[in-house]
């Protein structure tokens, strides 16, 4: 299953790239990362390693990650090594107007978990929380 979901937000490319970036803070506006732990020393760039706590509805696990590509100021790619597996990516474009920010994601859920039923019965679950992520993210970047 692959997700994308956009959101244009007014500000600066360089502003959203600097609240992408910090991944210790990403559970202050995404709403299923309950907690994110690093598991090595380094907390940024490819290699970095984290657990993170996540959360949707009654459903919880800890989605185990791993930093693959980083591009800075342009995007994040994520190895999912969890129960779910597959990869993510955040993406920063700057424009005139402000930054489009891109969230990818492909993912496969286990057969034990109900795989490609799983896939579709989360899909519109995981659009929706996702599509709320940018909605915060927009807020995060607009408080003082």
């Amino acid at each position: 299953m692959t997700i994308k979901v956009s959101r244009h937000i007014n500000q600066s490319q360089v502003k959203v790239w600097n609240t992408l970036s910090d991944l210790a803070h990403h559970p202050s506006w995404m709403k299923d990362a309950v907690n994110l732990e690093f598991t090595t020393d380094q907390t940024s760039g490819v290699g970095t390693l984290m657990d993170v706590e996540t959360k949707i509805g009654p459903f919880a696990t800890v989605d185990m990650l791993e930093v693959t590509d980083w591009v800075d100021g342009h995007h994040i790619v994520v190895q999912h090594r969890g129960v779910v597996t597959g990869t993510g990516r955040l993406a920063a474009l700057g424009d005139d107007d402000g930054t489009l920010v891109t969230w990818t994601e492909t993912l496969h859920f286990p057969w034990w978990l109900g795989g490609s039923v799983s896939s579709w019965a989360a899909k519109p679950v995981l659009i929706a929380t996702w599509r709320g992520n940018l909605r915060r993210l927009e807020s995060f970047l607009s408080s003082p």
